[in-house]
């Protein structure tokens, strides 16, 4: 989870320099974010339809419900899961770090 939240921090940080507005869309895309991810609920009252899939396509959704079966002992956990949400956070930090390679030469141009 930190290394995804590093990686799009470095994102949202270097095309923020920027795109000033992008710091409006980050923050709609966050709270849309929360509630694409089972936080407060279980991933086992989606069912097994369509939410169920989308849901499983959210890397974050694995790692709550390892935070949930780590705190309540309860929750779905597939190696699967794990691959992607471990995957993804890998393709988001390289690809962040890539990013602000490229941009920093021209920071102190837009500061």
């Amino acid at each position: 989870m930190g290394m995804m939240a590093l990686g799009c921090g470095i994102i949202v940080s270097s095309l923020t320099t920027k795109y000033r507005d992008l710091s409006i869309v980050v923050t709609f895309g966050v709270s849309l974010w929360m509630y694409a991810t089972p936080v407060v609920y279980p991933l086992s009252l989606s069912g097994d339809g369509l939410m169920r899939k989308v849901l499983l396509i959210n890397p974050v959704t694995q790692l709550m419900e390892i935070f949930r079966y780590m705190m309540l002992g309860q929750g779905t956990i597939s190696i699967a899961g794990i691959i992607w949400s471990v995957a993804f956070s890998v393709i988001v930090l390289l690809g962040g770090i890539m990013l602000f390679k490229r941009v920093e030469k021209t920071f102190m141009d837009t500061v």
